[in-house]
């Protein structure tokens, strides 16, 4: 692979998936890697419009799954094609806070719509931009729904009955399942740091470009005092 990678992360509502997203953006950018950090639904100013009806927006109670789902899908491929690619094109790693995964396990299995049509609809808005590696949280439904207690704001994703995160567990999973070599399940059950830990030796050895970019780049910085 020519150009730095385009990492995901994908999870249930409190798995941690964005503690790590933050933690890895972290220790690119103290190694000089350049690095942008996104996230689904928003990343874009479009995206962030469509997040706020989808998550907060006080009459989104009544939305249906398919009106879901086409929103979802366009705040994507917004995201592709204003800041992603863009993103790899000039040479920077990308870290996604969600992305087309997400699609397919909440609103092709968790609300049970027709797979066929979301896999068409998640193609149509990617194209090409598919990310070199995934990392899927992977917590039980019962601790999704404790640490989705604490005080915060919360959002119309994270008010579902357990049985929905269950299917969302058990979504991911198979899809890890089935695409051994780009995804990685992650015991999220564990303290953040050794997660951390884990998922940066994983990159490490899948992207040996990031460490030569990063010597590179200690280098010119060295040259230039």
């Amino acid at each position: 692979m020519s150009r730095l990678p385009f990492i995901t992360f994908e999870g249930s509502e409190g798995s941690g998936k964005s503690t790590q997203v933050k933690k890895l953006a972290t220790r690119f950018q103290q190694m000089g890697v350049p690095c942008l950090v996104t996230r689904e639904p928003g990343g874009t100013p479009i995206g962030e419009t469509i997040r706020e009806l989808l998550q907060f927006a006080p009459h989104n109670a009544g939305m249906t799954p398919e009106t879901e789902l086409l929103l979802f899908e366009a705040s994507r491929s917004q995201l592709v094609r204003e800041t992603i690619k863009p993103a790899l094109e000039r040479g920077v790693c990308v870290i996604a806070d969600r992305f087309f995964d997400s699609t397919t396990v909440y609103q092709g299995v968790a609300r049970k719509l027709d797979r066929q049509i979301v896999e068409r609809l998640n193609t149509f808005a990617i194209g090409d931009c598919v990310p070199d590696i995934t990392f899927v949280l992977d917590i039980d439904a019962a601790t999704a729904c404790s640490r989705m207690q604490e005080p915060r704001r919360t959002d119309r994703m994270e008010q579902q009955p357990v049985e929905f995160y269950q299917r969302v567990r058990e979504a991911y999973r198979k899809l890890a399942a089935r695409a051994p070599n780009r995804i990685v399940l992650i015991d999220g059950l564990r303290d953040a740091d050794r997660i951390e830990k884990e998922i940066l030796g994983i990159v490490s050895s899948r992207f040996p470009r990031l460490a030569s970019e990063a010597k590179s780049k200690i280098e010119n910085r060295k040259s230039k005092i």
